[in-house]
Order: C-alpha cells, then structure tokens, then sequence
C-alpha cells in the first residue's frame, strides 16, 4: 500500500486572503506597467510578457519601464510616474 505525506504544515493563525487585484478584462483600456529591474534580461523577458498580456487582454496598454540597476529600489520619481499611469503593475527580474 502506497501512503502519501503532505508536507504542509499546522498554520498558527488563519491564512490572509490577497484582495489585492483587479480585473482586466473587463475595464475598456487598462494600462499594464511592467517593471524591469535592471538584471540583463529582465527588460527582454517583460516585453514577452507584454506581448502575451496584449494577445489575451483585448485593448490592454502594456508600457515598460526599467530600473536600470539591480541593487537599487525603484526611483521614487519613477513609482510615482508608474503609480498615476498604470491600473496594474508586474514587477520581475532575469539574469
């Protein structure tokens, strides 16, 4: 007989939905902002997700921007022009 362990493990306090979200495909034109952080890469591997998101979201923005640096946080001024241009953000890095 063949028995099966789940390694998930007792919670202390109940989990935390995400309500954090927001659904694309039924406002008329989001605006997507992807931000590349600087590793070589990162800005290519985005723009495939951009090409992705404009082929199954009809009339998305998709609009890319780049950190430039790794090592760093997002300049503020650059969260800040993200933040009033954008419905939703994907954040992500490749080396």
């Amino acid at each position: 007989m063949i028995e099966f362990h789940s390694p998930q493990g007792q919670r202390a306090v109940p989990a935390d939905p995400y309500t954090l979200g927001i659904d694309l495909a039924s406002d008329g034109a989001p605006v997507v902002g992807l931000l590349a952080n600087g590793f070589p890469d990162s800005e290519n591997f985005l723009k495939h997700i951009g090409a992705e998101l404009e082929q199954l979201i009809q009339g998305v923005d998709v609009r890319l921007w780049n950190k430039g640096n790794a090592s760093i946080a997002a300049p503020q001024e650059m969260l800040d022009e993200i933040k009033s241009q954008c419905h939703a953000v994907i954040a992500a890095y490749g080396h």
